[in-house]
């Protein structure tokens, strides 16, 4: 059976050529889930001009529009055999609305297209895919502009040098989340860990006269053992396994561009102070992936 039986794919009904739709029908015909396609549009602040009656009017057959159009991909997607449903509707706010959504749906995946944010405006206000990154209750697939409509090549990335991800099983379930989605589409499984030693803290990793060469050394032989023997209980081939020296965000972006891959699959760790303010390793990531990205 496959781990998807129920998929909720949110648009912006303007972007007409949303390569999410493309994406989210894929993976629906090959998992034979359900697709719903919630087409949320936000209030043109141009209406506010008009009188109540002619902007009641307008949003009407601006609604319609929409309509429209996402009955005719609905029907195009029935005759590629995917079982599909969808709706046209306002958002006066979309965070909320999204996650209204998937609390009244209870999808296996969130899908939407990456909304791509300048890095001023991220300075000031928080971007809406971080809202979802740190707010989404399920597993969050942000496509991306590059990639095969189903993925050939799935790269899960862990972390063993955290302990939190030792403790609750998190780089588990990435790999878990990472192997079903390639078994689903056919594609090949990677193996990732992107080690930025110096980021390590390093006061448990030993002393006793060593110098930092030798305490960086040893720490990165204790990692690397980690990181293979996590492949190795799940039967990664040596040839799928990475692990790269180097600063996480940086390592992954280059890495999934040279082997072109399709989805890099990634861990959400809930931040506090600071670190909320200015991201995780997964949200920075967010915006110097070519592929797509699937957040657990």
């Amino acid at each position: 059976m496959s781990q998807y039986q129920r998929l909720l794919l949110v648009i912006d009904p303007a972007a007409r050529h949303s390569p999410a739709i493309l994406r989210a029908a894929a993976l629906a015909r090959a998992s034979r889930a359900a697709l719903h396609i919630a087409a949320l549009l936000k209030p043109a602040a141009i209406l506010a001009l008009f009188d109540h009656k002619t902007g009641a009017e307008a949003r009407e057959r601006h609604r319609l529009e929409h309509r429209h159009w996402l009955q005719e991909q609905v029907q195009r997607l029935r005759g590629q055999g995917v079982t599909v449903s969808g709706e046209v509707a306002w958002a006066d706010d979309l965070l909320e609305e999204i996650l209204q959504h998937v609390a009244e749906l209870e999808p296996d995946l969130l899908i939407k297209d990456v909304q791509h944010e300048p890095a001023l405006k991220r300075a000031f206000l928080t971007p809406m895919d971080w809202h979802l990154l740190r707010q989404c209750p399920v597993p969050l697939y942000l496509v991306g502009r590059e990639g095969h409509a189903l993925p050939r090549k799935v790269v899960a990335a862990v972390d063993p040098s955290r302990p939190e991800s030792r403790h609750n099983g998190l780089n588990e379930r990435i790999i878990d989340a990472a192997n079903s989605l390639a078994l689903q589409c056919d594609a090949e499984l990677h193996l990732l860990h992107a080690c930025d030693v110096s980021s390590v803290y390093l006061g448990d990793a030993g002393g006793g006269g060593l110098t930092l060469a030798d305490l960086t050394h040893e720490l990165r032989t204790t990692l690397e053992r980690a990181f293979l023997e996590l492949a190795e209980r799940y039967g990664v081939p040596p040839e799928r396994r990475h692990f790269i020296l180097g600063q996480p965000v940086t390592v992954l972006a280059r890495f999934v561009a040279e082997q072109q891959a399709d989805v890099l699959v990634m861990g959400r760790v809930h931040r506090q102070g600071l670190e909320k303010l200015v991201g995780s390793t997964t949200e920075h990531a967010l915006y110097q992936l070519p592929c797509s990205l699937l957040a657990l």
